[in-house]
């Protein structure tokens, strides 16, 4: 029988966002593993309380007025490993800090993480966003998940990967909070070597040739410096990485919608189709690094523009006051629609005009 989650004193969810900002929940709960997870939110269920699960914050924007209903923070941990077939499975509880997860994966020579170093939150919280960064995403890696299906009180082990919708920053778990991501597996490499470096910048920081393989310790500092180069490392002391990391998504679009933009990064994204670069969208628009919202209480990153960062004394109110400020200049400039990444909770951007 597990041993109840605990309830916090501090109601203010700012304690638990990476953007430091956000009203109160109706309670707060602290939940140290799977099974905790399970009975905090059968509780709340029960007591037809809504329920919002906190891993480390780094993906949620929270309402100025707060959450009405029962926060459950993720703060199991545990890992194990399973060898098969000539990989390694990893096991990972949902509430291990992401980084730490890579960390350890590198420093025993295993391959396929390492372009997700340095990315804020929890383990749970990778999969409903299919994570990706630097030419990786989890859904390269993903094996299956085991879930806590609200709906019929169960929990399901081994859901495969192949079942969750896994596609751009997204998956049939994000925004939908029947299904509880408990524990994830990953499907790693053993041989010593790095997943294939596909991404053009990495490449040249790296001095090697794209879909080379190095050593995935070389490989994770190369991707730490070029994160920390852009803010995106959190440092409680630097402004720019209190944000909730890149907050538009890259459109995809049909090639004949495409703005035709010089300079403009672009990617093919299926036939027929474009991604395009947010970053250059929103520089090009006329929004540079620093543009600043309300007050100065919110900017945009002095070093990355796709980073909405609270610069102290801001509110949520401000944040979205900027980011819609990005969105209709993008809008106005190239008809192109930029939709946010993270997770509005309590709160919305109202429609493009």
């Amino acid at each position: 029988m597990s041993s109840p989650a605990s309830t916090t004193t501090d109601p203010r969810l700012s304690a638990h966002t990476t953007l430091r900002l956000g009203g109160p929940a109706a309670r707060i709960v602290r939940a140290e593993g799977a099974a905790e997870v399970v009975d905090a939110v059968r509780s709340a269920d029960a007591a037809g309380e809504r329920v919002l699960l906190v891993g480390g914050g780094s993906n949620l924007v929270v309402a100025d007025a707060g959450f009405d209903g029962t926060a459950v923070l993720l703060a199991g941990r545990g890992l194990s490993h399973e060898r098969r077939d000539g990989t390694v499975v990893l096991t990972a509880e949902a509430g291990e800090d992401w980084d730490d997860v890579v960390a350890a994966t590198v420093a025993e020579g295993l391959g396929g993480l390492e372009c997700l170093s340095g990315i804020p939150g929890r383990t749970g919280a990778t999969p409903v966003q299919n994570v990706g960064a630097y030419g990786v995403e989890i859904a390269d890696l993903l094996v299956d998940v085991d879930l806590y299906d609200r709906r019929t009180r169960t929990v399901r082990e081994h859901v495969p990967a192949a079942a969750l919708g896994l596609a751009y920053r997204t998956s049939v778990l994000k925004g939908n909070d029947d299904a509880i991501v408990l524990r994830a597996r990953f499907a790693l490499r053993a041989d010593g070597r790095s997943a294939p470096i596909r991404y053009a910048e990495l490449a040249r920081t790296l001095g090697v040739e794209q879909d080379s393989r190095v050593d995935p310790a070389v490989a994770r500092e190369a991707v730490l410096a070029l994160r920390r180069g852009k803010g995106m490392v959190l440092d409680a002391s630097d402004h720019d990485t209190w944000s909730a990391g890149s907050f538009f998504t890259n459109p995809v679009l049909a090639v004949a919608d495409a703005p035709v933009v010089d300079g403009l990064a672009a990617w093919p994204a299926g036939e027929g189709r474009v991604k395009l670069s947010a970053a250059g969208l929103i520089q090009q628009a006329g929004f540079g690094r620093g543009h600043t919202g309300p007050g100065g209480r919110v900017s945009l990153s002095t070093r990355h523009v796709l980073a909405l960062t609270h610069r102290g004394g801001g509110t949520t109110a401000d944040l979205l006051a900027l980011a819609r400020e990005v969105r209709d200049g993008v809008a106005d400039r190239f008809r192109v629609d930029l939709h946010p990444e993270p997770v509005l909770v309590g709160c919305a951007l109202r429609p493009a005009r």
